[in-house]
């Protein structure tokens, strides 16, 4: 389980499932009713694909995903999974690739997003991202001292969450990705009452890392000072030996987009309603970034 620096807003809640076949830990998110499946008994079983669909529709999940490396792609894409993005030395000295699926309603149920427009997504995320492209190139280079980011309090952690729960700005509740991970939450603070709480959730056995910021920047200013924030934590991270980190943001939002891009992160993904924001399922780019080449300890 999770090891944080300060205590859980929301503590991840795993599913254990077992039997002669199959050996699985399914790793829920409430907030955004996504299940991430970890595989401790490869192979293309056809039952495995119809316990995970009925624990996430007995769980109210809309959407479960797989983070596997490669030679295991082929095995999720059998069992009707799709390929939905790539992270770069995730495992370290090898990439993961992320796959998924919608959960069909459960019998007698009601349709998930019945009555919603359909959109296309890929359409989308390419006119997003151009717009953010020219976004980024606009910022020029960052200017480190206009932000201060330094470790959160328990307090200041929760409060934020809390508040940007209510005002439905919320991207994440910094709800846990994996396992046997550390968790550090940062507040990020400028001039003019500006301020902004990030987390970092980093997997030390493979020195990866997934980074999350709790609120979309809205104006020019707020995403310049969000770029910055992101600078100064890709900064510590490099310093403390991470090789790859990753982040997914609302694949609607410019401004956050931007931040990254200007931050040296890649689109490597496009992940289908794999968030909720505004109470809506939303779908999600994958953005990720090498930072450090891995170190052999017996070197």
């Amino acid at each position: 389980m999770a090891i944080r620096s300060v205590a859980a807003v929301l503590e991840p809640e795993e599913i254990l499932f077992e039997n002669a076949k199959v050996s699985l830990c399914l790793l829920v998110n409430r907030h955004a009713k996504t299940l991430r499946i970890f595989d401790f008994r490869a192979g293309a079983d056809p039952t495995k694909r119809g316990y995970v669909l009925s624990i996430a529709q007995r769980e109210g999940v809309e959407r479960v995903f797989t983070v596997v490396e490669r030679d295991e792609v082929s095995v999720w894409i059998r069992l009707g999974f799709e390929r939905e993005g790539t992270i770069p030395g995730f495992f370290k000295r090898s990439d993961a690739y992320v796959l998924g699926a919608s959960v069909p309603p459960a019998l007698g149920a009601a349709p998930a997003g019945s009555g919603e427009v359909v959109i296309d997504i890929q359409a989308l995320a390419e006119g997003v991202l151009q717009r953010a492209k020219r976004v980024a190139k606009d910022l020029g280079p960052p200017s480190p001292r206009t932000v201060r980011v330094q470790p959160a309090t328990d307090a200041i952690a929760k409060r934020a969450v809390a508040t940007a729960a209510r005002s439905g700005r919320a991207l994440t509740r910094f709800e846990g990705f994996g396992r046997d991970v550390e968790r550090r939450e940062f507040y990020a603070t400028a001039r003019g009452g500006w301020s902004l709480v990030l987390s970092v959730e980093r997997q030390l056995c493979f020195d990866n890392a997934f980074v999350e910021v709790l609120v979309a920047p809205k104006t020019e200013r707020d995403i310049a000072l969000t770029r910055v924030a992101l600078h100064h934590l890709c900064e510590q991270l490099s310093d403390e030996g991470t090789v790859a980190c990753f982040a997914w943001t609302p694949i609607d939002d410019v401004g956050l987009a931007a931040a990254f891009l200007a931050n040296g992160f890649r689109r490597t993904g496009i992940l289908p309603a794999h968030l909720v924001v505004r109470g809506r399922r939303a779908g999600a780019f994958l953005w990720t970034r090498k930072l450090t080449v891995p170190v052999d300890p017996d070197e």
